[in-house]
């Protein structure tokens, strides 16, 4: 009976070989991710942004310097601007009615005739898409509210 002695031999070299590849990638992964990365960048501290300068912007944009040592103008709103007709009931037959009337952009009130809409503002007259405002309820009109057009 003949044996195979180099079939044995060839099966024990060729498992050794591959349980020591098998133990070398072991030994290399388990290097490689426990060293410290050599790279590591230091922490970066963040800032805020940087605040526009409001003169070099407005220089840009073309406005005209003012004169040294005056104090900028604070805006001043318009009467107008201040005030939003939202709608208006009229009592024909009474003679009374009320508008609907948005101050300062709050939401709108109502305001029948005669009531104060403003500090020294009177609701005087109502028409289908105006109000009136003026200073007493037989003054003269200061302002004219006009409803805005519908889209």
């Amino acid at each position: 009976m003949v044996t195979n002695s180099h079939s044995k031999w060839g099966v024990r070299l060729g498992t050794l070989a591959l349980w020591a590849a098998a133990g070398a990638s072991v030994v290399f992964w388990g290097m490689r991710l426990s060293a410290p990365a050599a790279g590591t960048a230091a922490p970066v501290a963040l800032t805020g942004p940087a605040a526009p300068d409001a003169q070099a912007l407005a220089r840009l944009l073309g406005a005209v310097p003012a004169a040294p040592g005056a104090a900028p103008a604070a805006p001043v709103a318009s009467l107008a601007s201040r005030f939003s007709l939202i709608g208006v009931l009229s009592g024909r037959r009474s003679g009374g009615g009320a508008a609907l009337i948005a101050v300062d952009g709050k939401p709108a009130k109502p305001f029948r005739l005669g009531a104060e809409v403003d500090e020294g503002l009177v609701l005087q007259a109502l028409s289908p898409r105006q109000a009136q405002l003026g200073g007493s309820l037989d003054g003269p009109a200061t302002l004219t509210l006009d409803m805005p057009l519908k889209n």
